[in-house]
């Protein structure tokens, strides 16, 4: 039989003393909201979450067995933490140096996010499959890939004042016996050729209309001998070599002991160089907010 309402245990009562503390508290909550003139007081906002960490900026080097070549890239991505400090910036290389980038990314930590700068001026082999594979290595990550280097007025500019440093004068400018030749690794890619060939033409128009040709240390023509070749079969005696090299090497080692006269130094640390590494990760990290924009836009 059930047990009528009348017959049910009655709940327990809180005792006085627990009902004037729970008095006192709410109260004591109402009058912080109230300020000594009456006024009520404006509720203090919960402060915002903390944004999330940066991707880290992970700049890839093709590496070298010149030891000038690690000291130089990590000269400039010294120069990159002086101009955005608190940035995340390490250092992975694509063979031949330590760290190869796959233990750089390896040692990042799970669920955060890797901008990959390559010290790269133009596109070619590595650019679009080594560091493809190097991220996909990487699942813990969240992995982005920022465009070469080149060709950018910022590469012209490191370019100019290298050669400046070498010798060049304003003066060779109004020589018609003037030239240059702008040494670069060399690709069997016909973009990074292209590329090499529109920084060719910038550097040329910086330099006040000075020809400006293109040559390579490997895969394809002309070599740095045969561009000064061509250049003295025009009549174009004083001709200096712009480096076109991230940093020291084999290949820009061999470039500038090709040159008659003037042998520009690589860009290596170049200021321009840390804003232009820079300047490649904020593209990247855009052109990745724009996509997903356009995603949520689409969905």
């Amino acid at each position: 039989m059930k047990e009528s309402a009348a017959h049910r245990e009655p709940l327990p009562l809180d005792s006085t003393a627990q009902l004037l503390t729970r008095i006192t508290a709410q109260l004591g909550t109402q009058l912080k909201l109230v300020s000594l003139n009456g006024t009520r007081r404006p509720m203090t906002p919960k402060p915002p979450p903390p944004p999330p960490p940066r991707p880290a900026l992970v700049a890839v080097a093709h590496g070298s067995r010149d030891p000038g070549a690690l000291r130089t890239v990590t000269a400039l991505l010294e120069r990159v933490r002086e101009l955005r400090p608190g940035l995340d910036v390490r250092l992975g290389h694509i063979e031949l140096n330590e760290p190869l980038l796959p233990d750089t990314l390896s040692g990042l930590p799970d669920g955060g996010g890797a901008v990959l700068v390559p010290l790269l001026l133009g596109r070619g082999y590595h650019v679009k499959y080594d560091l493809p594979q190097a991220a996909a290595t990487a699942p813990h990550l969240r992995t982005r890939i920022a465009a070469p280097l080149g060709p950018h007025p910022l590469l012209v500019e490191a370019l100019y004042d290298r050669l400046t440093e070498a010798g060049w004068r304003a003066s060779d400018a109004a020589n018609r016996g003037s030239g240059v030749v702008l040494a670069a690794a060399g690709s069997r890619d016909p973009e990074s050729a292209a590329d090499t060939r529109r920084t060719a033409a910038m550097l040329s128009e910086r330099l006040g209309g000075v020809p400006v040709v293109p040559a390579y240390a490997s895969a394809v023509a002309p070599t740095v001998p045969e561009a000064l070749r061509a250049l003295a079969a025009r009549g174009r005696h004083r001709v200096a070599v712009a480096s076109y090299f991230a940093a020291p090497g084999r290949f820009a080692a061999q470039s500038s002991a090709a040159a008659p006269g003037i042998a520009a130094a690589p860009l290596g640390a170049h200021p321009a160089m840390a804003r232009l590494l820079l300047l490649r990760y904020d593209q990247a990290l855009a052109a990745r907010s724009r996509a997903i924009r356009r995603e949520l836009a689409t969905a």
